[in-house]
Order: C-alpha cells, then structure tokens, then sequence
C-alpha cells in the first residue's frame, strides 16, 4: 500500500459535488446535492433505507447522469467533469453488495484480486503479468489474507469475500475506498475484523467512504457525517456534532437514544 503524503494531496477536492439533481423514471432521487469530499478524508454518507445514498454513488460512477441547471453547478472527480472506468479505478475504489453477490463464482481469491486490473468478474483470457501478480501478492499480504488465495470463492464467509473485493479495489492504490452498506450479512466476529481492517485502511493513507444506514458500521476513523434524507442532504458535519439523539431522531423519524463506546456510536 502507498501511503498518501500531505505533499501529495490536491487541494483539488476528491469529490466536488455543486447543485446535483438526478431524476429517474420523471421522479427526483437526488436534489440539489452539494458535497465536497477531498483526498484522504473519512466520511460516513449516513441514512435510512431509499433516502439516496446509492443513488449518490451511482451520480459519482456515473451510472445516473445528473441534470444541469444551476449556474455553480459541478460533478466534478479531481476537478474533472468527464472520467471513464480507467481513470475512475485510479480514484475510487468502490465495494458493494451486489458487486459480491456477482463474485459468487468458481473463482480464487487471488483471481478476484487480479481482477481489479481488468475491471472484469475473474481473470480468463487476460494478460496478467509480473508486476499485477507481486502487486496483487502485496495487497493480500497487507490485508491479511494471503491464505485465501487458492480458496473458491464459493468456499468463503461473506467477510472473507468481501476482504478480496476490497483487495480487488486496492489494486490500483485509489484516493478513496467507497463502502456501501459494508457490514450487510456478517456475523459479529466477522464485523469486528473487518472494521480493525477499515481503520488499518485509513492509516495508510487511503480515504474511507461509508455508505450506511447503520449508526455502528461509523468506524472511529470517521471523522465527518453526512445525513441524507430523501434524496437531500439533511446535516454535514464533524461526527460528534452530527451523531446526536436529535439529529438520529429526526433523520429516521423514531425516537433514538445515543450510546458511544470505544469510538463507536449506537443508537437504542
């Protein structure tokens, strides 16, 4: 892994996001979004089911194309308004769910790592070459699971597979890891390793994006929360001031009591 150094981070924001709206169907999913996320930040996207948060990172992929109307308006990746799939990987590296339920195939760990490289589902016909396979090598090595490597995927625990898939991101030494709802379908056991992995991810320099509607997936590196809420965002700002019982009980419409221990927030 290469750590990002203070010398080498832009003052270009990661993410610059000015009057973004995104209409699907002839509805509203997103409204006037305006984000700026620079490089090396942890940020938690924190909201209840349907409020947006996966339409907002389908506007970064540019899966949803937004609509331009304001005069300010940008949608924007390291000051660019145009990016395809290649400079994208450079970027940000994005792991998901459904993104794991594709990668429910005969396939090795090292394999899925490789992958990355390609922006395939495994490696067939790909010339894959020294370099991959030591930098593959590496970021098994750094995330722990060199043992995994001639494992099936079909063979692994949600939390193994989805330690590939973040290898398969890492690949590419991205600015950013984007997580959406990372902690869907594992095991207590299985939370606890991945969030020591989360934070030993954003020590190395790598900024970490979490995608949630879940108050305990808010690892400790967070140090921002941004609350959306039907397709807007409803509070952005440093996590002690956003994570309170008021703001929680007013972005999931349910009386919540805040609890914090050992730099985790939970909501009773």
């Amino acid at each position: 892994m290469k750590p990002i150094k203070t010398s080498q981070v832009s003052p270009i924001p990661l993410i610059n996001f000015q009057g973004v709206t995104v209409v699907k169907g002839g509805k509203k999913i997103l409204t006037n979004i305006s984000l700026r996320i620079c490089a090396g930040e942890h940020v938690a996207l924190l909201g209840p089911n349907g409020a947006g948060k996966s339409s907002l990172i389908k506007a970064m992929t540019r899966e949803y194309y937004p609509l331009e109307r304001s005069r300010g308006f940008a949608c924007q990746l390291w000051g660019q308004d145009r990016w395809n799939i290649f400079d994208l990987q450079s970027t940000l590296g994005i792991v998901s769910g459904s993104l794991q339920d594709v990668f429910t195939r005969d396939m090795t760990g090292l394999e899925v790592v490789l992958s990355g490289f390609f922006s395939s589902v495994g490696v067939y016909r790909q010339a894959v070459t020294t370099s991959m396979r030591h930098k593959a090598g590496a970021v098994l090595n750094f995330l722990g699971v060199e043992h995994l490597k001639d494992r099936k995927m079909t063979a692994m625990s949600s939390g193994e597979a989805r330690r590939l898939l973040i290898g398969r991101a890492l690949v590419h030494d991205p600015q950013a890891l984007i997580l959406d709802e990372p902690m869907n379908s594992l095991d207590l056991s299985a939370r606890h390793k991945f969030n020591h992995l989360l934070e030993k991810i954003a020590r190395s320099g790598v900024g970490i994006i979490i995608v949630t509607h879940n108050l305990s997936d808010i690892i400790p590196a967070i140090s921002r929360v941004v609350l959306i809420r039907k397709g807007k965002i409803f509070k952005d700002g440093p996590k002690r001031q956003i994570l309170t019982a008021q703001n929680m009980s007013r972005l999931f419409r349910t009386p919540v009591t805040i609890k914090k221990a050992n730099g985790y927030y939970y909501a009773v």
